[in-house]
C-alpha cells in the first residue's frame, strides 16, 4: 500500500524549476518508493548505488557512468559516488534543463561529501523523514504555528486518545510498519539497526565495533529529549568521550538523531549553551529502550521526554514536507526556566511547551512572558497535549492537541 506523502506535491513542482533535486533523509523512510512512484510518470530512469557493480562502475570511471545513464534519471544513494556530483554539474551547466535529477542519500545533504558551492543555483535540497501524523489522519501538510484559524478546521478522520498516540509513539514512523508490511516492530528494527544502519554507519567508520555501536545508541536513546550529555553516554556505553562525539556525529550524519540549539540572543543573556538531543523516529526508541508497547511506553519514567521527541519531530515533518528549513530552538536559562520550543517565523517567537497530561495546568502560560520581558516579539504560544479538542488558557496561548499538528 502506497500512503500519498506530502513532500510528493513539493518534490514534482521544483522538478519543473530545476536541474536537480537532492531528497536526504535516513534509510527506510520512504525515498526510493517516493521515485520509484514518480518514475513512470515522467517516464525516469532509476538505478540504486546499493548495487556494488553500480557503485563500483560510477566510482571507477564517473564519466563512462553518465554516458551510459542519460537523464531524466533517478540515482539512489548518491553519496556512494561523490565523485558523480562534478559530471552532474557539467551536464546541468551544458543543457539547463529542469528536472533531469532526481539524487537520493542517506545522509544529511549539508553532511555529504561533493556538495559545495558548485552546485549553488543548480540544485533543489529536500529533507524527508517517515510517514508524519498527518499523512496518516488524512489531514494536509501545514507548517506548524499556533494560529487559532488554522486549528480550528482541523479535524482528524480518525481521532486519537492518549493511548492511540502512544500506541503510534511505539509503532514510530516507518512505512513498513505503518502500512502493515511488518508486523513485529521488534523485529524490524532489530533488522534495521543490523542491516541499513549498520552498513551506513560501516561506510563512514569502517571496522566499528557492532556491540559497543550497540550499547552506544541505546544509551543515546535513554536521554531522547535531554540536554546532551556526552560524558554519560560514554559511560553507559563504556567508550571514550571522543569515540561517543564521533559516533555522534554519525548518527546525525545519517539522520538518526538532530539537536535542538538553545535560542541565542544578546537579550537573553542567562541561557545554557548545551543543545538537546533527540531522535527523528519514536519507534526506534522504544525498540531500543524496550517499551514494547504503547502502553509501556506511556507509564515510563521517560514517558515525558518520549513525547516531547514525538511532538518535536513532527513539527519538524510539517516544515520538511513543505520544503521549508525550520527555525527552530529551546529556551532554558540558569534559574531552570525552560520552554521546550521557540519557533522563530517572520520576527516573532512563538513559544511552545509539550505536556503529558489532557488538562493544562494554566500557570506554564507564565513562562513564556520571558520572552516580552526580554523585548522580544512573541507570537501566539501553545501547549501541545493529549486533548481531544483545541482550547485556550488565555487569549494568547492555545492547548492544542499533539494529534492536531
Amino acid at each position: 500500500m502506497y500512503i500519498q506523502r506530502h513532500i510528493e506535491a513539493v518534490l514534482t513542482d521544483l522538478l519543473t524549476q530545476y536541474p536537480c533535486v537532492l531528497i536526504s533523509g535516513p534509510r527506510q523512510v520512504g525515498k526510493s518508493t517516493l521515485t520509484e512512484h514518480l518514475k513512470d510518470a515522467d517516464k525516469r530512469a532509476y538505478i540504486t548505488l546499493d548495487d556494488d557493480e553500480l557503485k563500483e562502475a560510477a566510482n571507477s570511471d564517473p564519466k563512462l557512468f553518465m554516458q551510459l545513464h542519460k537523464p531524466p534519471i533517478c540515482i539512489d544513494e548518491i553519496q556512494k559516488a561523490p565523485e558523480l556530483f562534478s559530471y552532474i554539474k557539467m551536464h546541468i551547466d551544458k543543457t539547463h534543463r529542469p528536472g533531469d535529477f532526481i539524487l537520493t542519500g542517506s545522509q544529511i545533504y549539508k553532511l555529504i561529501s561533493g556538495i559545495d558551492e558548485t552546485m549553488t543555483g543548480r540544485m533543489a535540497l529536500l529533507d524527508m523523514q517517515g510517514i508524519s501524523l498527518s499523512e496518516m489522519t488524512g489531514l494536509p501538510n501545514r507548517p506548524f504555528l499556533p494560529d487559532l484559524e488554522a486549528y480550528l478546521s482541523r479535524k482528524p478522520q480518525t481521532p486519537m486518545d492518549a493511548r492511540a498516540i502512544f500506541d503510534r509513539i511505539q509503532k514510530g514512523s516507518m512505512p513498513s510498519i505503518l502500512t502493515g508490511a511488518y508486523r513485529d516492530t521488534a523485529r524490524y528494527y532489530s533488522a534495521y539497526l543490523s542491516t541499513y544502519l549498520q552498513k551506513d554507519i560501516n561506510d563512514l567508520i569502517p571496522g566499528i565495533d557492532s556491540l559497543k555501536f550497540r550499547r552506544f545508541i541505546t544509551a543515546c536513546a535513554c536521554r531522547t529529549g535531554m540536554i546532551k550529555n556526552v560524558n554519560a553516554i560514554a559511560e553507559d556505553a563504556e567508550i571514550s568521550v571522543i569515540t561517543a562525539n564521533n559516533w555522534l556525529n554519525v548518527l546525525e550524519t545519517i539522520g538518526v538523531i538532530f539537536y535542538l540549539h538553545p535560542y541565542s540572543n544578546n537579550l537573553l543573556k542567562r541561557t545554557i549553551k548545551s543543545p538537546k538531543l533527540y531522535f527523528y523516529d519514536t519507534g526506534l526508541v522504544c525498540y531500543l529502550c524496550k517499551w514494547q508497547s504503547g502502553e509501556t511506553a506511556a507509564v515510563g519514567a521517560q514517558a515525558g521526554a518520549l513525547l516531547e521527541t514525538f511532538a518535536v519531530s513532527e513539527i519538524l515533518k510539517t516544515y520538511y514536507n513543505a520544503g521549508i528549513e525550520p527555525y527552530v530552538y529551546y529556551y532554558r536559562d540558569m534559574d531552570n526556566k525552560e520552554i521546550d520550543l521557540l519557533i522563530e517565523h517572520d520576527r516573532k517567537l512563538y513559544p511552545v511547551e509539550i505536556k503529558k497530561a489532557a488538562i493544562v495546568d494554566k500557570r506554564i502560560a507564565k513562562t513564556f512572558r520571558i520572552i516580552e520581558k526580554s523585548g522580544l516579539s512573541q507570537g501566539t504560544g501553545a501547549v501541545l497535549c493529549l486533548s481531544d479538542q483545541l482550547g485556550a488558557i488565555d487569549q494568547d496561548t492555545l492547548t492544542i492537541p499533539i494529534s492536531l499538528i
